[in-house]
C-alpha cells in the first residue's frame, strides 16, 4: 500500500502473514477453483497467480494486498515455514489491489497500533456501495467454505484419518455419516463412513455392501465428467504425498474430494453437514485418481 508523505505512517502495511493465490494453491475459502477465488477479491484470473499479503495499516485496519510478485511471497512463506525470519516488503509497483479485511483468521496482530478492525469505507464508496470487507467463514455453520476447509484439513491430517478408517471393524452403510465439527475442525473428531463408489470401490479392502450414497454417485459422475471436458482452472489440484504418491484435492458445485493416488478418497457434501464419506479403493478408484492426477494443476 502506498501513500503520500503525510499519510505514510497510516498507509504503511505491517505484514502479519501471506498466502499464495495460484491455480495450484489458493485459499479454498474463496472458491471451488482459481477463477472463483480471484473473483472473490475482484482480481483477474492471471495464470501466474498472485501473492496475498495480510496485514494492518497504521490505524490497525485489516488489509489483504494482492501482489504480482508471486516468487517473493513464496520465498517468504517457505522461510517462515522453516522458522526463519523474513522481511516481506513487496515493492509498491507490484501491488495489484488492496482489499479490506482478511479471508483467513489470524491469531496475531501488529504491536503498537490499534487492534485489528475493518477499515471505514471511503466517502465515494459509501455512495456507490463499498465492497464488503473480507472475513473468515463462520465456524458455527456449514456451507461451501466450511466444506472446502474440512477437505483441506483431512489432506493435512491424512495419516490420522487413514488410521481411523483402518480401525473400523467393517465398512458401514453409506449415508449414515457421523457428525463432524465445522470447516477446518471437521477432521478432528469425525468417525468416517465407508462408502462404495459407483464403479465398485468397496471399503478399504474392496469388500462391503453394494450400497452407494446418492451424493457420492453424483460426485463420481462429475469427476468422470472432468476427464471428458476440462474443468475450470484449479478445480483439480495435485500435491506431494509420502512414498511417491500424490495428494489430490478436487471441488465442484456442492462437494469436495480429497484422496491419495495410492489409497482411498473422502468426500464432503454441502447437503450432508459435518459428515465425511470415505470411498473405498476397490478396482476402479485407482484408475479415476490416476486420471485426475494427469489433468490436475501442480505447484511449480
Amino acid at each position: 500500500m502506498s501513500g503520500t508523505d503525510e499519510s505514510a505512517d497510516e498507509d504503511a502495511l505491517f505484514v502479519l502473514s501471506a498466502v499464495l493465490l495460484t491455480p495450484a494453491q489458493f485459499p479454498s475459502v474463496l472458491g471451488d477453483d482459481f477463477p472463483e477465488a480471484c473473483a472473490a477479491l475482484g482480481l483477474e484470473p492471471y495464470d501466474r497467480g498472485y501473492g496475498l499479503v495480510l496485514g494492518q495499516d497504521g490505524t490497525g485496519a485489516r488489509w489483504t494486498v494482492a501482489v504480482d510478485d508471486v516468487s517473493l511471497v513464496a520465498v517468504a512463506i517457505a522461510a517462515w515455514d522453516c522458522g526463519m525470519e523474513y522481511d516481506l516488503s513487496p515493492d509498491e509497483r507490484t501491488v495489484v489491489a488492496a482489499v479490506p479485511g482478511w479471508p483467513l483468521a489470524l491469531a496475531v496482530a501488529a504491536p503498537g497500533i490499534p487492534a485489528p478492525h475493518d477499515p471505514d469505507p471511503e466517502p465515494d464508496e459509501e455512495a456507490d456501495g463499498a465492497r464488503p470487507s473480507l472475513a473468515p467463514p463462520d465456524t458455527t455453520t456449514w456451507g461451501p467454505a466450511q466444506r472446502r476447509l474440512g477437505a483441506d484439513e483431512i489432506a493435512l491430517q491424512w495419516e490420522a484419518w487413514r488410521a481411523q478408517f483402518d480401525h473400523e471393524d467393517e465398512p458401514q452403510r453409506a449415508g449414515t455419516g457421523t457428525d463432524t465439527d465445522t470447516g477446518a475442525e471437521a477432521a478432528e473428531d469425525a468417525d468416517p463412513v465407508a462408502a462404495d463408489n459407483e464403479d465398485g470401490a468397496r471399503g478399504a479392502e474392496g469388500g462391503g455392501r453394494e450400497i452407494l450414497h446418492d451424493g457420492i454417485r453424483r460426485v463420481l459422475k462429475e469427476l468422470h465428467g472432468y476427464l471428458e471436458s476440462s474443468p475450470p482452472l484449479g478445480r483439480v489440484r495435485s500435491g506431494f504425498a509420502a512414498a511417491g504418491a500424490r495428494m489430490l484435492r478436487a471441488d465442484g458445485p456442492g462437494w469436495s474430494l480429497v484422496a491419495r493416488t495410492d489409497d482411498i478418497a473422502y468426500i464432503l457434501l454441502d447437503d450432508e453437514p459435518n459428515e465425511v464419506l470415505p470411498v473405498g479403493r476397490g478396482p476402479e478408484l485407482p484408475k479415476l485418481l490416476e486420471a485426475l492426477d494427469r489433468i490436475a494443476v501442480r505447484p511449480s
